[in-house]
């Protein structure tokens, strides 16, 4: 049991079960194939997926709690950050659906949940942030001001929401609504792009003052500009993947790849489906999730 393979298994699992709080639970699944077992060449992992690894350690001997859950009828990804000493929290994207979950994970960890905040106006589900500030006492809603939303804390470029020891800085990033935000932490190794960038895609621009210039720009502006190992969490995903990088996305986005003005022929050939909850969604996320208010 002390052989090179062994240690090295035991090696991998032991990696695995700290990457599971980047949001992958199939880190080790890629390794122990067939072909693994019977000792053929190992594949290597991806650059991500060691990126993603490594900043889970990291993020453990800094101090930063992080979780990553999973909505899975609008495919919505919502992410809970808390500073380990102070216990301070913000969760980005909550769905409506999911706040008992969230306010049970909250309270698991012993966490002061401070701030919901929304990377935009969504129309694909209506946000959690009205109810979780009913049950989660002094929880306060974030937004973009240019979202025309309403929320306690309306935020702009350059705009930090603090928790504890650590900030998310506001870089807006317009052009699938005009109120989009990527909120990016403070060391600029985390970037939640909401529905800006998403894994090798975008958001659609085709309603909500949707733009393809605009958002063409906002990434490669505000997104494309960060360190290449900025990993990107994005606020929905439909392939089953949970992360990427900023390095990945600026040399394999198969858009965004593009000069703009194949960017914009692309979008407007996109052809998409109406979102199923948009005429519900909208009006709800204008006044922070609350219907009938």
């Amino acid at each position: 049991m002390g052989s090179p393979v062994y240690r090295r298994v035991r090696s991998l699992l032991a990696c695995n079960l700290a990457f599971r709080t980047a949001g992958n639970n199939n880190g080790i699944k890629s390794w122990l194939k067939p072909a693994f077992i019977s000792k053929q060449r190992l594949s290597l992992p991806s650059q991500s997926t060691i990126l993603a690894r490594s900043y889970c350690q990291h993020t453990a001997q800094k101090g930063l709690i992080f979780r990553q859950m999973f909505e899975p009828i609008s495919s919505t990804y919502t992410y809970l950050l808390a500073d380990c000493e102070t216990r301070e929290a913000v969760l980005i994207d909550p769905v409506l659906e999911e706040v008992e979950r969230d306010a049970k994970l909250v309270k698991e960890l012993g966490l002061r949940l401070m701030y919901a905040a929304n990377t935009h106006c969504h129309a694909d589900h209506i946000t959690g942030t009205g109810l979780l500030k009913k049950v989660v006492p002094g929880c306060r809603s974030i937004i973009s001001k240019d979202s025309g939303a309403k929320a306690d804390i309306t935020i702009q470029e350059g705009d930090c929401i603090k928790f504890g020891r650590f900030h998310l800085e506001a870089r807006a990033t317009p052009g699938h609504t005009d109120g989009c935000m990527t909120f990016v932490l403070n060391d600029h190794s985390l970037a939640f792009t909401g529905d800006t960038l998403l894994i090798r895609g975008c958001g659609r621009t085709d309603f909500q003052q949707g733009s393809a210039t605009t958002l063409y720009k906002s990434v490669h502006e505000k997104i494309f500009t960060l360190p290449e190992w900025c990993i990107v969490y994005p606020a929905h995903d439909y392939k089953g993947m949970t992360m990427s990088t900023v390095d990945e996305e600026r040399r394999l986005n198969p858009r965004l790849t593009k000069s703009m003005e194949e960017f914009v022929i692309i979008m407007s050939n996109l052809n998409l489906p109406k979102p199923t909850q948009i005429d519900t969604a909208v009006p709800a996320n204008l006044v922070c999730g609350i219907q009938g208010d």
